[in-house]
Order: structure tokens, then sequence, then C-alpha cells
């Protein structure tokens, strides 16, 4: 009986890790996007809506729309602790991500818009018969935010902005269970389930001389809590009663808050640079707590330490505007892990990474730009695992991400 009171144990502990770093996705705006992804200190147009709704009232058009999505093609590598020679390499569906933005000027000082945007959600699949099949074979998480907000023009270069976010999300995760059949094949269970969260978004930004300014966007935590998620087992027969068919999980995930100060240079004409700082409050994740419907012997409620820390993304771009037809774009960041030693699990591989971005939009009318953008991005090797479970293993990790949007403006 202890074998499989294990069993349950470990199978909690490993269910939904996958909403950590890796799952917070800033593909926000493809202009943004080509330039390291700054622009809290920049006014942008209706994308502030997301980066800082105090920018939104200067938008220089009375309507303007915007919509972009940028498919991930990611890659990860686990190598097996010394002296195993095991390698193993994900097979990740393609996300995609997306954005729209809509916002329209009330009067000269008064803005209200909406913004539906993805920024937390994930794929990731290693496969069924990996060596960590029996911790994740795959997982599946998507949220969307939506986002309306104002935003108020309190003299000519200071505004402030705010918006309330309904952050509907789903999850599927699925892994192999040590309880073979007669023909050997592993047991199965999957997780599967939906939610609602709730939060805001502030900002406030100011033109503090004409080629100088600075905002400060604050995103609130969303406490994502799910009630009556399904979890379905596929065990032996005999050891199906110790899995009760129908049985529901609840649960609850932080999604962090974020805070961000970005800093706007026109050292000329045709150069915009910026700069952002942006802090996310990843201890909010101290531990992923499970609460069964119905309990057994083999499957009972259970406490998973998962200990994250506050991280730090620091962010530059530039913009170069060529000439009346295209605007040119680079930028760089580099962000830091959340995850501590011996808490790092193959749901998340969580490393340190960098950025690499650019981008340009191309003028199709004084009113209408298609915009595009590319970002690469590397993660550093890692020697790490999960200390409670004893695995152990280095992870590489890399994306590509190729971005196209729309913006109209009237």
């Amino acid at each position: 009986m202890k074998k499989f009171l294990l069993i349950g144990y470990l199978f909690f502990m490993y269910s939904i890790a996958g909403h950590t770093e890796g799952y917070q996705v800033n593909l926000q705006g493809q202009r943004q996007t080509g330039m390291g992804h700054i622009g809290t200190g920049l006014s942008l147009g209706v994308s502030s809506i997301h980066f800082n709704p105090g920018a939104l009232s200067l938008m220089d058009q009375k309507w303007e729309f915007s919509f972009g999505v940028s498919p991930i093609f990611s890659n990860n590598t686990f190598q097996k602790q010394m002296p195993s020679t095991y390698e193993a390499y994900s097979d990740n569906p393609v996300g995609t991500p997306f954005y729209f933005y809509g916002a329209g000027k009330i009067s000269d000082k008064f803005t209200i818009g909406i913004g539906v945007t993805t920024p937390y959600g994930n794929s990731l699949s290693w496969g069924d018969t990996w060596d960590g099949r029996y911790l994740i074979q795959d997982i599946s998480f998507h949220a969307i935010f939506i986002q309306p907000t104002v935003s108020y023009k309190i003299l000519d270069n200071l505004s402030i902005g705010a918006g309330f976010t309904i952050a509907p999300g789903t999850v599927e995760i699925n892994k192999a269970l040590p309880l073979q059949n007669q023909d050997g094949a592993d047991g199965q269970v999957e997780l599967s389930g939906s939610t609602l969260g709730y939060g805001f978004n502030a900002g406030i930004y100011f033109q503090a001389t004409k080629s100088f300014s600075i905002g400060v966007d604050y995103r609130s935590k969303i406490d994502m809590n799910m009630d009556g998620g399904d979890a379905v087992f596929t065990v032996p027969a005999s050891m199906q009663g110790y899995f009760p068919e129908g049985n529901t999980f609840s649960s609850s995930l932080p999604l962090p808050a974020n805070l961000v100060v970005g800093l706007g240079w026109n050292p000329g004409e045709k150069i915009t640079l910026g700069f952002d700082f942006q802090y996310v409050f990843w201890s909010a994740y101290q531990s992923l707590d499970f609460d069964f419907a119905e309990n057994t012997p083999a499957l009972q409620d259970s406490e998973n330490p998962r200990n994250f820390s506050n991280s730090a993304v620091y962010r530059i771009g530039a913009e170069y505007h060529l000439n009346k037809k295209f605007d040119l774009r680079a930028g760089f960041y580099y962000d830091q892990t959340p995850i501590p030693e011996d808490y790092l699990t193959p749901e998340t591989p969580g490393t340190n990474k960098y950025g690499m971005s650019g981008g340009l939009s191309w003028y199709i009318t004084d009113k209408f730009s298609i915009d595009v953008s590319f970002l690469y991005i590397q993660g550093q090797k890692r020697e790490d695992g999960y200390a409670l479970e004893d695995f152990y293993g280095t992870y590489y990790t890399n994306a590509f991400i190729p971005g196209f949007g729309l913006n109209y403006s009237f």
C-alpha cells in the first residue's frame, strides 16, 4: 500500500507545474517585440493598453486598432546526469500567442480601449516513452487576458490609465503511471480543466522633455483558482478501485504580478531608444497544492513546494525611422529564471535566457501599416533537477519566434 501512496503523491507533485517561468509569454506587440519587447517608457499608440495604460491617452489618432500573432517554435533537450548517456528531445506543438487592441478618444483628455492578449501559455511535449514520462509527457496551458481600459491626460505631458483584467484559462496535462498491465504498458493519467481569474493593469506616463520620457506600469497578480477539474486515470483493472472514475480536483496557481519601469529617449528626429526594467513577483509561487473530491489510500491531497524567487528582466531597444515607408527596429534582453537550485522540473525547464530581436514596419498608407518582428531566445545551459525526486540532468532550451501584425488608425 505504501507503494501506491507514493504513486499518488508523485502524480500530484508534478501535475501542473508548467504554469511557471517559461509560461509568461512576452509577445504583446510586434513593434515592441522588435525592440526587445520594451514599451513602458514610450508612447506607441493603442498597444499601450498592455505596456502602459497611462500612455494610451497620448495616441496620435482618434481611433486605432492593432492585431498580431507570433508563432513559437521551441526546442528542449535533456541529458540525464552522468554516468547515464540518455538524451531526450521535446517535440513541442507550435504555440500561437496573439494580441488585439482597439481604442478611441472620447475627448482630448479621455481615451477608452480594450485589449485581448495571451501573456501566459505554452505547449510542451516530451513524448510517451521518455525517461521522465512518470513526471510529465505533455502539457498545454492557455490563458487569455481581456482588458477594458481607460486613460486620462492630466496635463499635456502627464497621463494615467488603468484596466480591469478578466482571464479565462484552460490546462491539460498527461503523464504515465508506473502501473503496468499484463502487456507491460504503463498506466496513464490526464488532468484537465478551466478557470477564470481577475486582476488589473495600471500605469503612469510622463513626457519629461521633448526627447525624454518615463513610464511605470503595474500588472497585478491573478490567482487562477480551479474547482472541479477532471482527473482521468487509465490503470490495470486490479488498481481501478484506488483511482475512482469521475474524480475531480481543486487547485490554485498564481500568475505573478509585474512591475515595469521604462525610459524613452529620442536623440534625433529619426532615432528612438528605450530601456525597460521588469520585475516579476514570482515569490507568490511557493507551493502547489491539490484537493481531491474523492480520496483513497493511494490518492491523497498534497502540498508540493516550489519556492520560486522574484526575478528581473533587463530590456533595451531601438527604432530607426528610415523614411516615410519604413521603420527599422532591434532589441536585446536578459531574463533571469525564478526557479531555485534543486527545484527544476521538466515541465518548466527554466534557465537564464537571452533574447535578440529585430523588426520593421511598412507603411502602406499613413494610416495602415504591416508590422513584422523576429525573436530568438537562447537559454543558458543548466545542470540541475528536482531534489525531492532525484531527477537530475542538463537542460538546453531555445526558441524561434517570427511575428506578423497589422495596424490601422483614422
